[in-house]
């Protein structure tokens, strides 16, 4: 009775109200939540797999033109992508070869292969164009014949014969101290690295719209903010990059970001997951060496 006289019934009632409305607000906006970030991984999912399918597309019509050619050429012997043991095995076995004097050919290829690599090899010399951009080394009776295109490559390229093999350990593995980060549009993560081992963290992502609703705003309003939150990401990402002590740094992940960044060198890479996941998956990936026998 004293609540209606004083008028607080009608307010519990409205604070009640209130309340319910707040809650549903809340549920709303949870919702949506998860929905944008189901939505970013459906997106990221079926990027990573458009890269799948783009490299076997090519994989395949490089097959087959080679195939319909009248002399459809040389092929490779193997390839491999090679990672930890394997990898070591691979450069321990390179550093220990001799062959006298001049007697390997060592060369970094970023592209058309020079004379001399071209005479070593002969008619399998195209091998070397397919390789590369890659260090190709060959002893002189052909019994060690290969090309490895490496992460981290030579400033410039060079060909030279000598009693051993030329191939740095810091253009093919992970050696002394470097940084290396992931990017993609709406994450970021880097590490400091000491031979391989990680001794520092950091990483974070950023509300960055990933689908347009139906209503609200135009397409192309959607596309400018989508635009403007990446490169509001990009400088935060830049800003983080900058504070990081290394020797040298690596920059992978989305191929159409690795330009906004200064780094000794960069590669696309599928990285997938929040930032630290996504992180170890393009460290792994980026240090993996590929093997081509020529």
């Amino acid at each position: 009775m004293l609540d209606d006289i004083l008028g607080r019934t009608e307010l519990k009632e409205r604070i009640e109200d209130l309340e319910g409305e707040k809650e549903s607000l809340a549920n709303q906006l949870a919702a949506e939540e998860e929905r944008r970030s189901e939505a970013a991984r459906k997106r990221q999912e079926a990027e990573r797999r458009v890269n799948e399918l783009e490299a076997k597309i090519e994989e395949l019509e490089d097959r087959l033109d080679r195939a319909e050619a009248d002399d459809a050429g040389p092929d490779f012997r193997g390839r491999a992508d090679l990672t930890g043991r394997r990898r070591e095995r691979v450069l321990t076995l390179l550093a220990s070869l001799e062959a006298g004097e001049e007697g390997v050919l060592t060369a970094y290829v970023p592209d058309d292969p020079p004379d001399a690599v071209r005479d070593a090899l002969g008619e399998r010399a195209p091998l070397v164009e397919r390789a590369a951009p890659c260090v190709v080394v060959r002893d002189q009776e052909g019994v060690v014949s290969l090309a490895l295109r490496p992460p981290n490559p030579p400033a410039a390229a060079f060909c030279e014969w000598g009693e051993t093999a030329r191939v740095d350990r810091e253009w093919v593995a992970p050696t002394g101290r470097y940084a290396l980060a992931v990017v993609r549009a709406d994450l970021f993560a880097v590490g400091t690295y000491q031979d391989g081992q990680q001794e520092s963290f950091e990483g974070f992502e950023s509300n960055v719209k990933s689908d347009h609703s139906k209503g609200g705003f135009s397409q192309a309003r959607f596309e400018r903010l989508r635009d403007e939150q990446i490169r509001e990401h990009v400088e935060k990402c830049r800003e983080a990059l900058a504070d990081v002590e290394a020797d040298r740094t690596f920059v992978v992940g989305q191929e159409t970001l690795l330009g906004e960044f200064d780094a000794d060198a960069t590669a696309a890479v599928d990285a997938t997951g929040d930032p630290e996941d996504a992180l170890a998956d393009a460290h792994e990936d980026f240090w993996t060496l590929p093997l081509s026998l020529l």
